[in-house]
């Protein structure tokens, strides 16, 4: 059975008046199995969230899917005329966006904001629409979910509000949810609070979670497998517990480095050096050659390939392989 999302060599660009069209995401390749949780992590800058809303067709204006292949549950994304997008959005995938203060209404009730996915793709009655918001807003934990109905976006905290969007997510029964850093405005207590949420709905309603994080250390309690974005492109795809022990690319072994745990008490605190180029202003070579310890004259000269290791993983590295990227 093929894996339930595929994305392979996705490119996505944006119009430049000095170069045409800049390519802001170029070479991202990730697939997820029906019932897994994958996570997407990387640096702000990265392509985390334009990769999320290219699953979808999301991708917002003037940006274009230039290139590459993203299936959704076997079909053509990129294909797909307007009828079939919409049974996708919110259908058939679920998405919990990063900023809920954004992706809510703040002129709607949140009975009729939870409940719209549910009338559009399944035609559910108004009562219904009314009952079914408030089960699923008691489901995502959410105490007195009647009066959390009754009320407005800024009535809630922003705890609320994510726990809102997350139910709204799960309204018309997805097989997919894609969360966009759903932490990330979050404290420590209701980030730990919201993955154990988002484990348990997952086992419950068997969803398959795409789970988009900048932090290593929150996505590793929640995902089997995890995808490493840097500039634009898939630099490696391991399981968690391989790429926690023994990390191939040079990225996702300072990202592992920096983690908040590896320090202690006293100790100087673990960064990456250097910062995320611009996207686009990418150069020819390897795209973190500028930041690694380890790059060499061909780093600078030519772009590495992602290439499949024999456990499955994949890495986009020449002190792992030396095959070049056809398409750099």
């Amino acid at each position: 059975m093929p894996p339930i999302v595929e994305v392979d060599r996705l490119t996505i660009a944006f119009p430049d008046p000095a170069r045409g069209w800049r390519r802001v995401v170029d070479g991202v390749t990730l697939n997820v199995e029906e019932g897994e949780a994958m996570g997407v992590v990387g640096e702000s800058g990265c392509g985390k969230t334009l990769t999320a809303l290219a699953l979808v067709r999301l991708v917002p204006e003037p940006g274009r899917i230039v290139r590459g292949m993203v299936r959704i549950g076997g079909q053509d994304v990129l294909a797909a005329g307007e009828r079939d997008l919409c049974s996708l959005r919110g259908g058939f995938v679920g998405f919990i966006f990063q900023e809920p203060t954004q992706a809510l209404n703040p002129v709607r009730s949140v009975a009729s904001q939870v409940s719209e996915a549910a009338r559009l793709h399944g035609g559910a009655s108004r009562p219904d629409e009314d009952a079914l918001a408030i089960r699923l807003l008691a489901e995502v934990g959410l105490e007195d979910p009647e009066r959390v109905a009754r009320s407005y976006p800024h009535q809630l905290s922003g705890g609320q509000r994510q726990r809102v969007l997350l139910a709204s997510a799960l309204a018309a029964d997805p097989k997919v949810v894609v969360a966009d850093e759903p932490t990330s405005a979050l404290d420590t207590v209701s980030q730990q609070r919201m993955v154990e949420l988002l484990q348990e709905l997952r086992q419950r309603r068997r969803l398959t979670l795409l789970f988009v994080s900048h932090d290593l250390d929150l996505v590793g309690r929640l995902v089997e497998r995890v995808t490493v974005l840097y500039a634009g492109e898939t630099v490696e795809v391991a399981t968690r517990d391989a790429l926690f022990a023994e990390p191939h690319h040079p990225y996702t072994r300072a990202l592992v480095q920096a983690r908040l745990a590896a320090g202690g008490f006293g100790e100087r605190f673990p960064t990456v050096p250097g910062a995320v180029p611009r996207a686009g202003a990418w150069g020819h070579g390897c795209r973190f050659a500028p930041r690694c310890p380890y790059a060499f004259d061909r780093c600078l000269e030519a772009r590495p390939a992602l290439t499949a290791l024999g456990d499955g993983s994949m890495v986009r590295c020449f002190l792992v392989s030396e095959t070049e990227d056809a398409d750099a």
